[in-house]
């Protein structure tokens, strides 16, 4: 079967102008061209409800890329559904209601979007928020509270986003060479993954963690003696737990 844009629009649930979105971004193919007219087929409608499920479940039109260019559907469906599992798609909102609900105010989290620290799910062209944003605007919230300015606060947000993500790349890596790439049945590697996710999250949070008291620590000597017990008693408390919930 055969569309013109706006029937394909129509028959996927979208708008006209977020069929030709997502072909600028690559996420569906070319139409066919006769003349000057655009002609689309069925794996573009079947492409376009893909990613519309994908985007109701919570991901990120940069996630879904990364779906879409990876392995086969019925390989990559048991993986996803562990990640819906543990907390992606389960709440979205929009800006004004995360705003509200975080308690910040809208213009820290334009600042934060525009630095590409929090990335919106676009759903049918309206951006829609998840929980984790919720509780990355409390924490950032927090920070400015403490004294530290927005811009160093997002300067130092982005230098972490560059490393983490070449980190998360080399851990995907890992995953597909020694886990997925095996001779394991589906079965076994989404229950590998559905264990190692949190785990994988601990021990990174854990080693930022001891990184950053072993530092703080170095610089103890530097302080005078009033101010090394205060925070000697504070890196103690702190050094003691660590509540890192993946979701």
């Amino acid at each position: 079967m055969e569309f013109r844009v706006e029937a394909l629009a129509l028959a996927a649930g979208v708008r006209v102008d977020t069929v030709r979105f997502y072909q600028t971004r690559g996420l569906i193919p070319k139409p066919v061209r006769r003349g000057r007219v655009a002609i689309y087929g069925e794996t573009h409608l079947e492409r376009l409800r893909r990613i519309r499920g994908l985007l109701e479940r919570g991901f990120t039109l940069a996630q879904i890329q990364q779906v879409l260019e990876g392995p086969g559907e019925a390989e990559s469906e048991p993986l996803l559904d562990v990640l819906v599992q543990q907390g992606v798609g389960r709440r979205t909102l929009n800006r004004s209601e995360l705003a509200a609900e975080a308690n910040v105010p809208e213009a820290l989290i334009q600042a934060a979007q525009a630095a590409r620290l929090v990335t919106p799910i676009e759903v049918d062209g309206e951006e829609r928020f998840s929980e984790a944003d919720v509780e990355m605007g409390r924490a950032a919230l927090a920070i400015l509270g403490a004294g530290f300015p927005l811009d160093a606060l997002l300067d130092l947000s982005m230098r972490h986003a560059r490393h983490v993500g070449e980190m998360a790349d080399r851990a995907i890596d890992l995953f597909d060479e020694h886990i997925r790439r095996t001779e394991r049945d589906d079965s076994e590697i989404t229950e590998a993954f559905r264990q190692l996710m949190p785990e994988v999250t601990r021990l990174v949070a854990l080693h930022f963690q001891r990184t950053l008291v072993g530092r703080a620590l170095d610089r103890l000597g530097q302080a005078g003696d009033e101010d090394r017990r205060h925070l000697e008693r504070a890196l103690a408390d702190t050094a003691r737990k660590l509540e890192v919930q993946w979701r």
